[in-house]
């Protein structure tokens, strides 16, 4: 059984971009300071902690976990055409 590459991408990098989002929007409504979340904008060109930051935690939180989403399905059908091609 194949996994579809553009769905498993989007289903990842909707869950990935949600976790940043919502983990930038709780540090901000518990007023933190999130020095260690914070170093995102090292990965995530554009971040900062701050409502906008939210936005941006999403964009690329959604950019990194589709593309990332699609290589995993593409390795798993991989892997899956080469265990299961024996039987």
């Amino acid at each position: 059984m194949d996994l579809r590459r553009r769905a498993f991408g989007l289903a990842l990098g909707l869950m990935v971009g949600l976790f940043f989002s919502l983990t930038t929007c709780w540090l901000l409504l518990i007023d933190s300071n999130g020095v260690s979340f914070s170093k995102l904008s090292l990965l995530f060109f554009g971040y900062t902690l701050s409502w906008l930051g939210a936005f941006v935690a999403f964009f690329w939180g959604f950019v990194y976990g589709f593309f990332f989403g699609v290589f995993l399905a593409w390795l798993y059908n991989i892997i899956s055409r080469m265990i299961y091609s024996n039987r």
